[in-house]
């Protein structure tokens, strides 16, 4: 199966010029989900990971599956203040500005294994911060992973990590 057939392109969103790849049209096709959710399976699996990381939103719906599927826990990175309870952040740089990534202080992430997940990889400054905060924390973090990349935007680079792709886009 051609995961990318039941990817839908939406030009102009969130602003002009910006080419959105949607999910929610994969997601609503049960046999295209399953395939997806089994290859990352195969590909994640391979790292032994004992956690994974989805970073807010989409990659919770990538990651809170995955980790029932393979028997591991999940935990949360979010945007600031979305978190209940002390958290541990990490602000990192944007083309224009900065954000912040928090994980809940008391998670269980000390010297466990760990794959960060998301739903697309464009310019890797949100996953490298998710991969920074959790080394911070005391993870080892062994791996990366998402449904799309955008090959073009090189944040693959970016990353000190194995990073597993589903699909890619080239331009």
């Amino acid at each position: 199966m051609n995961i990318k057939d039941h990817i839908r392109q939406i030009a102009d969103f969130p602003k002009p010029g910006i080419l959105f790849y949607d999910i929610s049209t994969l997601l609503a096709h049960a046999d295209a989900w399953q395939v997806t959710m089994g290859r990352l399976a195969n590909a994640v699996r391979a790292e032994q990971p004992d956690l994974l990381v989805g970073i807010e939103s989409r990659g919770f719906l990538v990651a809170a599956p995955l980790a029932l599927k393979l028997g591991c826990g999940f935990i949360m990175a979010r945007k600031r203040g979305k978190l209940p309870g002390k958290t541990v952040r990490h602000e990192y740089a944007l083309e224009y500005g900065s954000d912040i990534i928090e994980i809940q202080e008391d998670a269980p992430i000390k010297g466990r294994r760990v794959v960060v997940l998301d739903d697309l990889l464009a310019t890797g400054g949100t996953m490298n911060a998710a991969i920074h905060l959790l080394r911070r924390m005391g993870a080892e973090v062994v791996g990366a992973a998402c449904i799309i990349e955008l090959t073009f935007l090189g944040g693959r680079g970016k990353l000190d990590v194995p990073v597993t792709s589903m699909v890619a886009y080239d331009e």
